[in-house]
């Protein structure tokens, strides 16, 4: 551990402690070499009686410990809101093995997709299960079975022990709620409350379709009564640009040629399934994505099949992603869900299929239903979750709720897929609220609903099309 300090908006001077947690990289290995995992721990300014809050990061693969010396608005950002809880308790942050600046970051190179055919479902997966073979040939110094969500729950006990810590309190939003779950159901005994957002269960790795596709119907829902896409939506709203773009891809792709920044000439051949994935594109922003689709009910590909140029490019990956997921997976009544949801006509199974596919290749074991399964939880848990969010669905909190009978839920409208206190940036109330609940367990003060203010949705770059009575029979 190294000691630093930084110095807060309010000019006051805050101590850290930044360090390196040593662990078994696979802790069924009695011979396993060992790993860094990075963590940090910022004091509260004076004791509150109240158990340390463990932050969790999302992802997988969100290494956050530059907080402390990047200069970016997303570090100043995070270290703001960090600062915050000392009226809770200690907060003590800690990095996920395999992807932190205080250990090792493993990735691997992705293969380079065809940009002269269009997008497939298939070739993912194919390239998935490609992209483990070479992951495990380019590392065979390491055990990379080691890096699953059992693992990830060990190093989270391992640091509150090293630290002195009985009970501890988990902060984590996405992933970072998924492994907020791992340990409450594998070392529910040192666990004392949560709060979580964005919340993405055990068996809900892989979001269903339906659910998906309602949280882009309640975005599209205010977006019909904006007066500023009034011009360029089609009769029927938003929704029907989106079915009319589905019955145009399945009918025929299209071939778009851009400008690289060279200024060279590039194709790109779109089809009906790099639909079903630009359809989640641009919604983090609740308020982009109407442009977006409209862009494309109107013709106009310029932008998307740069974005889908890019993607299409050999990349870098992390490879704790695909250990973490694959190991994870779903049971098999959830996959004959996702694989059968009426949505999947709309949405496609981009969101599972290279996972599942390639899950024999990984070499992370399979966690198995018992930790999958849903079961009843006694431990306080507080949930935050947007109905705009279209990566990890606010039913996925709906449908467990059930199983936390001391839990509380907190529906934020308009809100995406956003940390808790993000989502709630408007309520400085509910905000406080929720710090009482860390620090003390009281519910009293928390509401069931928030409401953010409807937002400004942006327009497309492009001026209105004239109206034209044959347009949407054309378009069609």
């Amino acid at each position: 551990m190294e000691q630093g300090t930084i110095t807060a908006e309010t000019g006051a001077v805050v101590h850290y402690e930044i360090g390196t947690l040593y662990v078994p990289e696979n802790r069924r290995n009695a011979g396993s070499r060992r790993i860094g995992v990075g963590f940090a721990r910022i004091k509260a300014p004076r004791p509150t009686g109240a158990p340390p809050v463990f932050w969790l990061p999302g992802g997988p693969g969100l290494s956050v410990l530059g907080a402390f010396t990047d200069d970016d608005a997303a570090s100043k950002s995070r270290l703001r809101s960090w600062l915050t809880f000392g009226a809770v308790g200690d907060l003590v942050v800690i990095e996920q093995r395999g992807y932190t600046r205080r250990g090792e970051m493993l990735e691997a190179v992705s293969q380079a997709l065809p940009l002269d055919q269009p997008g497939s479902v298939r070739v993912e997966a194919e390239a998935m299960r490609a992209l483990a073979r070479a992951a495990i040939a380019a590392n065979p110094d390491k055990d990379l079975s080691g890096y699953d969500i059992g693992e990830l729950a060990a190093d989270v006990d391992d640091l509150r022990r090293a630290l002195g810590y009985d009970k501890i309190s988990l902060f984590g939003g996405s992933f970072g709620s998924q492994w907020s779950f791992s340990v409450m159901r594998l070392h529910p005994e040192i666990v004392a409350r949560a709060v979580l957002s964005g919340v993405e269960p055990l068996n809900n790795g892989y979001d269903m379709p339906s659910h998906v596709f309602a949280a882009l119907q309640r975005i599209a829902q205010d977006a019909d009564r904006d007066p500023g896409l009034a011009p360029y939506r089609p009769a029927g709203g938003l929704m029907e640009a989106v079915r009319a773009l589905h019955r145009r891809f399945a009918a025929n792709p299209v071939r778009v040629e851009v400008p690289d920044e060279a200024g060279r000439k590039r194709t790109v051949v779109l089809g009906a399934e790099d639909l079903q994935l630009a359809l989640l594109s641009h919604t983090q922003e609740g308020e982009q994505w109407p442009a977006f689709i409209l862009s494309l009910y109107h013709g106009h590909y310029e932008a998307w099949a740069r974005e889908v140029i890019e993607e299409r490019q050999a990349t870098k990956t992390k490879l704790i992603g695909p250990l973490i997921d694959s190991s994870l997976g779903v049971t098999a009544a959830r996959e004959r869900q996702l694989r059968t949801d009426p949505a999947v006509e709309m949405l496609g199974t981009w969101n599972f299929e290279s996972n599942i596919a390639s899950a024999p290749d990984w070499p992370t074991r399979d966690m198995g239903d018992v930790l999958r399964e849903p079961a009843p939880c006694p431990i306080p848990v507080v949930f935050v979750h947007g109905d705009w969010d279209t990566s990890t669905p606010i039913e996925n909190t709906l449908d467990l709720l059930p199983y936390f009978p001391n839990g509380h839920a907190i529906r934020v409208h308009r809100a995406g897929h956003d940390g808790t206190f993000y989502q709630l940036r408007g309520e400085p109330a509910v905000k406080q609220a929720v710090y009482e609940f860390l620090k003390t367990g009281k519910k009293e003060e928390l509401p069931a609903e928030v409401t953010l203010p409807l937002p400004r949705f942006e327009v497309p770059p492009f001026a209105p099309p004239a109206r034209d009575v044959n347009e949407g029979a054309r378009r069609n």
